[in-house]
């Protein structure tokens, strides 16, 4: 399954009633994933204007793509480059293909999972490892293979073509597109007003007794827990699970299926990343699906996909000058079409009405590589009966 979320522009910084709208990781522990978050579901003329990639999937169709740096400025790809993607094939394989029809002597070697699984694959192949990218779906497996050391610098230059809070202060990985924690609601059983804007007084909200869902298992859920731990601390985190399960949470295998099932009606609200909610949307535009957003809180963080060069590259410059095209304003606007994230760079802007990455309200003083140690949340979750 994929990562979404957005809001509209003009409509406040809290909420998107999206009526009108048509637009991870597990536990590490001894090597074994627990909450992974797996991802399913073009021809370049190599001139110097900025273009498209693929059809994408927004209704929205072609549109001008004004900033970013193009693939056309940047340094070419030549050789071999074996990518381990956490990246379902779904979502980011017709942007692979591109970058190598692109270039007349690349190819890559790509390996599909679980970000989680990934990681436990490279750290037990260890520098033995033919791994020399690493494209995750959240920022937390990327920091377990940093703090396993198993990663190397990228260029200042790859790094500055986003925002510092988007990329590793020690500079061993980049994000490369932003989801958003968000609450998707169904607008016939509720207003936006309706929505609690401070994530802690869910389990105190009646209204959604036996009528909201989420899904544990899922890594962005398991973020989302972490991050409450580090913001909020381990005690408060057990007694808001606990609240959840008293209130009567329906469980769902992952966040798409969650949001699915409050267009359905199924559940009144529920916890998910922003795209699902626009992925509904942009096939069912009369769908009765709205998107809230908490404010300053474990509910309203912004993760982020990214990337890495491993310390067993055979061509790190080649890795780096990867992860550059992954920034690039072509891929950029890929994300934003195709996947319904947050593009990075700017310049290029999210598809639909969103509110701007500056307009979000995400807790701060949260750094993204905090969210890297899962095992106290996992151990936490399965304490409360959640898994």
């Amino acid at each position: 399954m994929e990562d979404y979320d957005r809001e509209p522009r003009g409509h406040g910084r809290r909420r998107f009633i999206a009526a009108a709208a048509a637009v991870g990781l597990g536990s590490l522990a001894g090597c074994t994933g627990l909450g992974g978050e797996d991802e399913t579901e073009t021809d370049s003329t190599g001139d110097e204007s900025v273009s498209q990639i693929g059809s994408g999937r927004s209704p929205f169709g072609d549109r001008d793509i004004t900033g970013g740096v193009s693939i056309s400025e940047m340094p070419d790809l030549s050789g071999e480059l074996t990518l381990y993607s956490g990246r379902g094939e779904a979502l980011v394989g017709e942007l692979i293909t591109f970058f190598e029809e692109y270039y007349d002597d690349f190819t890559v070697r790509p390996r599909y999972n679980s970000a989680t699984e990934l990681v436990n694959q490279i750290l037990t192949e260890g520098e033995n490892s033919p791994a020399d990218v690493f494209f995750s779906v959240n920022a937390g497996s990327l920091g377990a293979l940093k703090d396993e050391g198993r990663t190397q610098d990228l260029p200042t230059d790859v790094l500055d073509l986003v925002r510092d809070e988007f990329h590793d202060p020690d500079g061993q990985w980049t994000g490369t597109s932003g989801r958003a924690r968000t609450v998707p609601f169904n607008t016939d059983q509720f207003a936006d007003s309706d929505i609690p804007d401070d994530i802690m007084a869910f389990p105190e909200t009646e209204a959604f007794r036996d009528n909201i869902g989420w899904a544990p298992t899922y890594s962005s859920f398991q973020a989302f827990i972490t991050a409450m731990r580090v913001l909020e601390g381990d005690d408060a985190t057990k007694e808001w699970l606990q609240g959840m399960q008293d209130l009567g949470v329906t469980e769902y295998n992952d966040e798409f299926l969650v949001s699915q099932a409050v267009a359905d009606g199924e559940v009144g609200a529920g916890f998910a990343n922003h795209y699902y909610i626009q992925r509904i949307l942009a096939g069912r535009t009369d769908a009765p699906l709205g998107t809230a957003f908490t404010s300053g809180d474990a509910g309203s963080i912004f993760n982020v996909a990214g990337a890495l060069v491993l310390d067993t590259a055979d061509d790190a410059d080649l890795g780096a000058n990867f992860v550059r095209h992954l920034l690039s304003a072509e891929a950029q606007d890929y994300f934003a079409r195709t996947t319904f994230e947050y593009p990075l760079v700017s310049g290029v802007d999210p598809i639909g009405e969103l509110p701007s990455i500056d307009e979000l309200n995400p807790p701060e003083g949260l750094d993204l590589t905090q969210l890297s140690d899962l095992e106290g949340t996992v151990r936490l979750l399965r304490e409360v009966g959640v898994l």
